[in-house]
This record gives C-alpha cells, sequence and structure tokens, in this order.
C-alpha cells in the first residue's frame, strides 16, 4: 500500500494535536493585574516554532528521539509561555529542558509521598523540595514580593491547563510545563527526550511517526496558506540498527540514500532531503533483512549506575515475531475461548452469544461463566467444542440477570486463573461490562499478573466501564471495544472474534547459555504465545561477571545463545540465536528506558490495589533511577537564573538563584467545543484599564496579603494537592469506540432476527440438516426441497447446506457481519464432502431459491 494512502487513512489521535509553545499575552503590563487576570488576556495561542532539530534512533521496534526546538516571540508584548506535549502510545519523556536568555528551566522528578511528607513537616519554606538529584536544601527562600509572583505564576499556569482540557479534541495525556515570561523578540529553546515502542506493520516494518508537537502543520499556525513552504526548518536524522539488517527505508518525503556504517548492513543512517510534508504527518517505515524473525542485541548500561542495578547491567532486547501462516477460515483450529457474562444484561446477549457459539471453529475448547455473587462456570473447566456440550451449554444459561452490584468479576478472574489450560490451546477471554466493578484496582492487578498467560478482548456497555475495559485488554495484547447500542453488539463481537481466530505460535521454553558467571533475568517474564501479526518485543537482563578463558582478553570476542522453542499447528520450530555479549549502542539507553516503563506498567495494578507497600516503593525506585514517571512520583520544573555573561560584580560570586514552577503530566478528556488553540478577541468596558492602573496601590497591598497567607496556616505550595489514591486506569472517551465501529443500518435488527433461525439450525460442524424448520427459513415446502435436489447428491445435508449458503447471499439481503465464520465453516465441510457434487447442487439451488450466487463462494 503506498506510505501516503497508509498516512491518510489513521484515525485521529490525542498525540496528533500540535501544542508545543503556547503563549498568552495581557493586554495592559502592570504589576499586581495579575488577580484580574482572566479578564486581561486572550485565550492561549501558538507561539511560532522557528527551527526543528531532531535526532531518531531506531533499533529493531525500539525508538530514541532527541529533539531541540527553537521558538521566538514576534509579537510586540512579553508572552507568558506554556510548553505542552502530547504523548503517543507507548511513549514515555525522560529529559526536559527549556533554555533562555535569563533562565533555565529542567523537569526533574520527585516522590510524591516524601515531596507531601516534606511540605507538612515545612509549611513555610515556600519552593523548597526534594527533588529527584537536586536536594531542596539547594533551593533558596524567596522573600515575600517573589512568593507572590510565583503564586500568581502557578495560579496562571493553571488557568493554562484548564483552558487544554477544554480546548483539547482527542483524551490522553500531556507533559504540560509553565515557562514563565518570553519577552519580545526573545528566544527560547526546548530540548526533549524521550522513548518509545514502535508498532509492527503488517509486512513487518517498524513504523515511526514524528509527533506533531516537532513537526506541527495544521492551522494551528498562521503561515501563508498559499505557499507550501512551512515557516520553519526541520532537520531530521535517523541512525538504524538491527542484528537482522537494515534491508530499506521508505518515508512520505524525500529521504537522502540509505548510508551503511559497518559491512554487514546491520547499521545505517538516512536523513530528510529537503521540506517535509506540509499537510501531513512526517513517517517512517524501516525495513528489516527478515521481517518475520528473532534476533536478539545487547545493549549496554550506564558506567555510573551502581553494577546490578536496572540501569547498571547490560540489556538484551529481544524480538520475538516467528513466521506464522495464515489459517484458512471454517477449518479445524485450536484454542480456547471462555465468555464472561455480566449477569446484569442476560437477556441482551442471549442472541450475540449464539452467534459467537455457532462461529467458533472444530477442535477448539470452551466455557462460559456467568459472574455474580457467586462465580461458577457452565462447566468445572473449558470442554471441546462438540454439538452435544454448545447444547448443553445454552441451556444452563440463565435467562434472566442478576441485579446490579451483585457481580463478582474479580472472583471470576481468579477461578479461571487457577484452571489448567488445555495443552496447546492459546487462552482468550471475552469480558462483558454494563458497570464498573467498586474492586476496578483488584481486578485490573489481577489481570496483569497472569498477563502473559492469556489475552483479553473486553466489551463495555457504559461510559465508567471503558476505561477497566481498556486497561485489561492493553495488558494483554487484546482488544477493548465500546457498544453502543443493542444492534451493533452482535456484528462487534463476531468483528472481535474474527481477529481472535488468527493462528498463534506456542512459546515452549525460552533458554539461555552464556559464558560462566553470567545470568539472564527475563523483565516480565516470558509470553506463552505469540499471535500471527503481532511480535513480542523482551527485556532480558544479564547480571554478574563473565569468566572467560584465557583466549579471551575481554568480552569482545565472547557470544551467548538465545533458544527458542516454539509449537506451530503440533509442529516444533526451533530458533537458535548467536548474539555477541559486547554491549552496543550509543549511551542513551533506550532499551533500559523502556525495559522500565514496562516494569512500571506490571508494577502499577498491584501497587494501586493497595495490597502490599513493596511494589509501590519497587516503582519509586525504578521511576527515579530511569526518568520515566509512574503515578507515584511526579514532575517539578526546576528554574534557575541565569547570569548575564557581562557582568562581573560581586553578586556573580553568589549561587544561581532557583524556584519551583508548575510541571506535570495533565490527562485531557478531549471535548468538542474547539479544535484547537487559537486567539480570541476579549471585549474590555471602556475606561476600566484605566481604573486598573489607578487603583495599583491597592492591588499591590492585596498582593502582599495574599503572599502573607502561607505565615497564617494556609497552603504555601501553589500545585493542586495529591489525589487521596492512585488509580491504574487511565480516562477513556468511550466515543472513540463509537467513530471506529461499523455504522449500522436500521435493517440490522431485521437482519440479525433473520439470520438467527438459520444460525440456530447449524450444526458444530458448519452443516445443516435438511428438515422442516430449515425449509420454514428459506419460505420453500419442504416437500419441493427434496424434489429440487440433484440426483448426484447422496447426503440430504450436503444439499441442505448449499442452499443455506445460497440463502445468504441473496441479492436484496446482507449478512456478511453476522454469518461470515459461519459461512466459512460450512463451506469448509461442503469441501471435505461434497466433492464433484458441489456443482449442480450450486445450480440447483439457485434456481429454486432464484439468486445468482456465484461459484467462489463455495472456493470453487
Amino acid at each position: 500500500m503506498d506510505l501516503l494512502k497508509r498516512v491518510q487513512r489513521r484515525s485521529p489521535e490525542m498525540w496528533r494535536q500540535s501544542f508545543g509553545l503556547l503563549g498568552k499575552s495581557y493586554t495592559h503590563d502592570t504589576m499586581g493585574s495579575f488577580l484580574l487576570g482572566k479578564w486581561l488576556y486572550t485565550s492561549l495561542y501558538s507561539v511560532p516554532l522557528c527551527s526543528a532539530v531532531v535526532d531518531v534512533a531506531i533499533q529493531d521496534y525500539v525508538a530514541d528521539v532527541a529533539s531541540e526546538l527553537t521558538y521566538q516571540n514576534k509579537s510586540a508584548i512579553s508572552t507568558e509561555v506554556l510548553f505542552a506535549f502530547p504523548l503517543g502510545p507507548q511513549m514515555s519523556i525522560y529529559s526536559f529542558q527549556a533554555c533562555s536568555e535569563d533562565a533555565k528551566v529542567q523537569a526533574m522528578l520527585q516522590d510524591e509521598v516524601r515531596a507531601s511528607r516534606h511540605e507538612q513537616a515545612n509549611p513555610h519554606r515556600g519552593v523548597g523540595g526534594a527533588a529527584h538529584g537536586l536536594p531542596g536544601d539547594q533551593l533558596s527562600v524567596l522573600p515575600l514580593p517573589t512568593q507572590a509572583q510565583q503564586l500568581h505564576e502557578a495560579t496562571g499556569s493553571w488557568e493554562d491547563l484548564e483552558y487544554l482540557q477544554d480546548h483539547s479534541r482527542y483524551p490522553g495525556e500531556v507533559f504540560a510545563c509553565f515557562l514563565g515570561t518570553l519577552s519580545p523578540g526573545r528566544e527560547l529553546v526546548v530540548t526533549l527526550r524521550y522513548v518509545q515502542e514502535l508498532s509492527r506493520e503488517p509486512d513487518g516494518a517498524a513504523r515511526f511517526v514524528l509527533p506533531h508537537t516537532l513537526h506541527p502543520y495544521t492551522e494551528l499556525h498562521a503561515w501563508n496558506c498559499l505557499s507550501s513552504q512551512l515557516p520553519y526548518s526541520l532537520l531530521l536524522t535517523a541512525s538504524l540498527q538491527s542484528p537482522r539488517g537494515v534491508a530499506d527505508v521508505q518515508a512520505n518525503c524525500s529521504l537522502t540514500p540509505l548510508i551503511y556504517t559497518v559491512q554487514d548492513r546491520s547499521t545505517a543512517q538516512v536523513s530528510l532531503d529537503g521540506s517535509p510534508p506540509g499537510q501531513h504527518d512526517l513517517e517512517l517505515l524501516v525495513y528489516f533483512g527478515d521481517p518475520s524473525a528473532v534476533s536478539a542485541v545487547v545493549e549496554k548500561g550506564n558506567p555510573e549506575a551502581p553494577p546490578g542495578s536496572l540501569l547498571g547491567d547490560p540489556m538484551v532486547l529481544v524480538t520475538l515475531a516467528p513466521s506464522i501462516p495464515e489459517a484458512v477460515p471454517g477449518q479445524r483450529q485450536s484454542g480456547e475461548f471462555i465468555f464472561l457474562l455480566d449477569t446484569t444484561f442476560l437477556e441482551r446477549a442471549q442472541d450475540s452469544l449464539l452467534f459467537l457459539l455457532k462461529s467458533l471453529p472444530l477442535g477448539c475448547y470452551f466455557n462460559i461463566y456467568c459472574y455474580e455473587a457467586a462465580s461458577v462456570g457452565i462447566y468445572p473447566q473449558s470442554v471441546e467444542y462438540t454439538q452435544d456440550n454448545v447444547t448443553e451449554a445454552m441451556r444452563r444459561i440463565p435467562s434472566t440477570g442478576s441485579t446490579p452490584g451483585d457481580t463478582n468479576l474479580l472472583g471470576t478472574l481468579r477461578t479461571i486463573h487457577g484452571t489448567p489450560r488445555p495443552p496447546g490451546h492459546a487462552r482468550q477471554l471475552f469480558i462483558f461490562m454494563t458497570g464498573l466493578p467498586s474492586d476496578k484496582e483488584a481486578i485490573a492487578a489481577e489481570v496483569c499478573r497472569h498477563r502473559n498467560s492469556h489475552r483479553c478482548f473486553s466489551f463495555s456497555f457504559s461510559e465508567d466501564s471503558a476505561a477497566l475495559a481498556t486497561a485489561l485488554a492493553r495488558e494483554t495484547g487484546g482488544e477493548a471495544t465500546y457498544v453502543s447500542s443493542n444492534n451493533s453488539m452482535t456484528a462487534v463481537v463476531l468483528q472481535c472474534l474474527k481477529r481472535a481466530l488468527k493462528p498463534a505460535a506456542e512459546v515452549v521454553s525460552l533458554s539461555w547459555t552464556l559464558p560462566r558467571g553470567l545470568e539472564v533475568e527475563v523483565l516480565g517474564g516470558t509470553p506463552q504465545f505469540i499471535f500471527q501479526g503481532q511480535h513480542s518485543l523482551l527485556y532480558a537482563q544479564i547480571h554478574g561477571q563473565a569468566q572467560l578463558p584465557m583466549c579471551f582478553q575481554d568480552m569482545m570476542g565472547a557470544k551467548g545463545v538465545m533458544t527458542l522453542q516454539c509449537s506451530l499447528d503440533g509442529q516444533d520450530v526451533t530458533h537458535r540465536i548467536e548474539f555477541p555479549l559486547c554491549s552496543q549502542g550509543d549511551g542513551r539507553l533506550a532499551g533500559h528506558r523502556l525495559a522500565a516503563r514496562s516494569l512500571l506498567q506490571r508494577l502499577l495494578p498491584e501497587a494501586a490495589s493497595g495490597s502490599e507497600d513493596e511494589p509501590r516503593h519497587r516503582a519509586v525506585e525504578i521511576s527515579l533511577a530511569s526518568g520515566i514517571i509512574c503515578p507515584f512520583t511526579s514532575y517539578v520544573g526546576i528554574r534557575t537564573s541565569q547570569r548575564v555573561p557581562w557582568y562581573q560584580g560581586p553578586l556573580a560570586l553568589l549561587a544561581p538563584w532557583q524556584s519551583h514552577i508548575s510541571c506535570q503530566m495533565v490527562e485531557l478528556r478531549g471535548s468538542c467545543k474547539a479544535s484547537s488553540c487559537y486567539p480570541v478577541t476579549v471585549w474590555v468596558p471602556p475606561g476600566w484599564l484605566t481604573v486598573v492602573q489607578e487603583s495599583w496601590r491597592a492591588l499591590r497591598q492585596l498582593t502582599c496579603g495574599i503572599a502573607a497567607l502561607p505565615n497564617r496556616g494556609a497552603c504555601s505550595k501553589p500545585y493542586k494537592p495529591l489525589p487521596a489514591s492512585v488509580s491504574s486506569l487511565k480516562y477513556v472517551d468511550p466515543t472513540a469506540y463509537v467513530l471506529c465501529s461499523p455504522i449500522f443500518a436500521p435493517w440490522s435488527t431485521e437482519a440479525i432476527a433473520e439470520c438467527q433461525k438459520l444460525v440456530v439450525l447449524q450444526s458444530e460442524d458448519g452443516s445443516w440438516a435438511l428438515s422442516s424448520g430449515l425449509a420454514s427459513v428459506l419460505e420453500v415446502d419442504e416437500a419441493e426441497i427434496k424434489r429440487k435436489m440433484p440426483g448426484e447428491v447422496m447426503e440430504p445435508s450436503i444439499w441442505a447446506t448449499v442452499l443455506a449458503v445460497t440463502w445468504l447471499h441473496r441479492p436484496d439481503k446482507c449478512y456478511q457481519d453476522y454469518c461470515e465464520l459461519l459461512e466459512a465453516k460450512a463451506v469448509t465441510w461442503l469441501c471435505s464432502r461434497a466433492g464433484s457434487q458441489l456443482d449442480k447442487c450450486l445450480e440447483a439451488a439457485n434456481n429454486l431459491l432464484g439468486s445468482s450466487t456465484q461459484p467462489s463462494t463455495f472456493r470453487l
């Protein structure tokens, strides 16, 4: 597919908003007038970007991005600026700094609990704190007027964040830092670094998209729409590395020729040649030597970190992407499918459950749990997919649901995780939720603990349960769907089942052979299954000191071996990967930081559930060491005043003056109020500014009074208070699922009812029996059906199955969304039974039903 078409078909996401450096300008610049700031400044607008320098390091499906953004205040008045960076999927910031002529701002991490205790123990210190890497006793205590100014800046920055909340189009996380005032003509240089796990395209390419903040091209910047020239310069270089070899790079813009830096083509460099795309995201697709392969590469640790620590020891980046062939629809297939039904909506789920059970393939296992106060399965453990078992399961499902509040999803999950999985069958859960359980954090922790042993497809039927449904799917590599109506439920769950039926390779074992003295720890464990179209990125850390033979003077010639044993359709496949133990990498520690991010994601549900303190302490330790934020740590902005170079007076000997500023991660919920941040004209009553100017003395006295509030027992910290509890669930906008869901016509209810009559009659092997019930659905007399049956047909069920499939393809009907899997199973059964009779049966069926079904429908 053409790369430009790929870019155009992407659905809008939170991180596609530009944001960047936002400013607000006051209509009158007087000291002390900030108390009326809501009436004096216009809305946030984008400060022009002058240049962007981006250095990208891509190693297989891991990226480390270092960027330097230069902004300039081109207005005639001073501007208060806020830097906002929307985070994309699988992305984490680990370094931020902003420099101007008179100050430098650096974002640092701190333990929220220790910082809170420090505030309570030192209520009069003003800006003192316990930021990681910068002890609080190095910060100066500010005099009262400066504290008032800080209160003003903090208050104004929170107003800016509220503005972003109201004017954000998409929900998601945003890194926001208030940077103070930028004078006319002055420049501000922002240095931002982040790491990201890259998505894998169906053809095996690693997909990298430059964030919108680093490449803004929309109406947020008022550049000349008649010209294709962007108002800023972009310099982008990319370093590519893979032990499989770098085969090619494609982009939706001009690139320099690929330059290989080593003979085996394992590393290469490429740069932007000319202007970036003016109306699209800048996107790179990196192709490796073998897109379906297993690889391992060692990244050296940080020499300044202590040995044995997360950042101190070498890290092995393992990519598991074994070749898995496509499965023929309708054929026998392994897998364990467990359906968890909220008993509060059983009556609504009956139709969908029928279609789900009938669409399962032969050879799989299944079970159904109706989770309520006492959760038990239809069967003690999953049973083989047979007609008798399906019939018995449908009979045992209660026809009426329980009252809200009686559900016990946590107990049901624990029961399932304690039940043995059928050997060779990948476990997949289909979870239906109508409301948000009160023990949501414990549920998320339970699923996270078993994330390597199963995959979740979760369906939420209420907005409050969307966040939990998304968390369960994200942790296990599944999918989450918000079902907005009864009509769409059946088609949506069948679409998910179709994706769940992709074949999988079972990971039998992952073993390591290393020199004596070394051992490997796979952080987060090894997945039990890898599904087609997906890859698994593992982080394995090497501990110890190698005891090398005399022939090795150092680690340059030492090698390790990783052996992966998989089972695919009963056939054992072994991948033996030899890799050099000599640490590679440019010292940016992308693999180490992403390993820390992965560990934090696993620790968060347990830490948020509050079961014990150890997960929280471990999460804080990892966060502070790696620079990757977690809910138990927070950013604090350290603003350091710069000394002008020409000043040589006695004050030059003093230490730089430092203070805290607002800097944090903000979770925006999205809004339809506006499509972007843009200036808004504010009406000011005649003579009002004159009144403000004349009352400057009174306003100043009021300012000093507010500054003195901390001495009277008020809160001295300008930041918002910490939440009472930390949640592992992020806000999810259910409308995002609705927009991605198919649009259903009014006749969908009628179509489901018509199909249901036929589906009930289908056997588990995909065939139909010739019966009066089938004749009733086809609206043809049973005697007529028997009379029109071709003489060559020896088995009546063959004729009946051909009629049923032909009926589904009537020209005035469309049952594709509901019967695609059922039909595939029926056609597979016919191809194995009918043989040469199929041609005659299709011709007779078209004549009897007045249809024109093509032979290709039956794979002829």
